[in-house]
This record gives C-alpha cells, sequence and structure tokens, in this order.
C-alpha cells in the first residue's frame, strides 16, 4: 500500500487550515496569553507560529478517528480505510478554512 498519496492530502488540508482558517483568531489569543513574550520578537515569527500551531492541531485532531478505528479493530499496521479516514477527518475540519478560499477566489 502507497501511503504517500494520503499523506500528501492530509498535511495538504493542514496546510490550508494553517494558512485561512478562522481559528486561527482563537490561536492568537491562546499564544498571546500563555506564550506571547516568546514569539513576540516579530510579527511574521508570531503570524508563522500560529499558523504551524493551527495546521498542526488540524492534523493531530483528524487523526484521532483513524487511530480510534484501528484501536476498535485491533489492527497491527495501518491500512488503507483508516488513511481514509483521517483524510475524510481533515477535509471536514478543514472546511472552514476551505470556503474563506473559495470565497477569496470567487
Amino acid at each position: 500500500m502507497d501511503r504517500q498519496p494520503f499523506l500528501i492530502g492530509i498535511i495538504g488540508f493542514g496546510i490550508i487550515s494553517g494558512i485561512f482558517s478562522p481559528l486561527k483568531a482563537l490561536m492568537h489569543v491562546w499564544l498571546l496569553n500563555f506564550a506571547g513574550p516568546l514569539f513576540l520578537t516579530s510579527p511574521a515569527i508570531f503570524a508563522f507560529i500560529v499558523s504551524l500551531f493551527t495546521s498542526t492541531i488540524i492534523i493531530i485532531l483528524a487523526g484521532v478517528p483513524a487511530a480510534v478505528y484501528e484501536r476498535v479493530t485491533g489492527q497491527e499496521d495501518t491500512t488503507a480505510f483508516s488513511l481514509w479516514i483521517w483524510l475524510a477527518a481533515a477535509a471536514i475540519l478543514s472546511l472552514p478554512a476551505v470556503f474563506v478560499v473559495i470565497s477569496v477566489a470567487f
């Protein structure tokens, strides 16, 4: 089984979410309140860190249903179906960002 196309899709949805997600506002508030002094060296660095955290959180949360599926079925290794679950969850979680991209493009 070739995992690379699945992982490219999952990472792609993570990137789109990291750049365009409306959830970035929550991440801005969280980082400013808890880790602000560490990242306030430059606004560009702060924006990059927020995008990176948002995309990482989307990818991690999207992996939870696939991990639960693998645990429930007792699989030893990742199958194509669990990768499809991960990809679908990433797509669903990145829907707000996709809608932003569509509204800006058209």
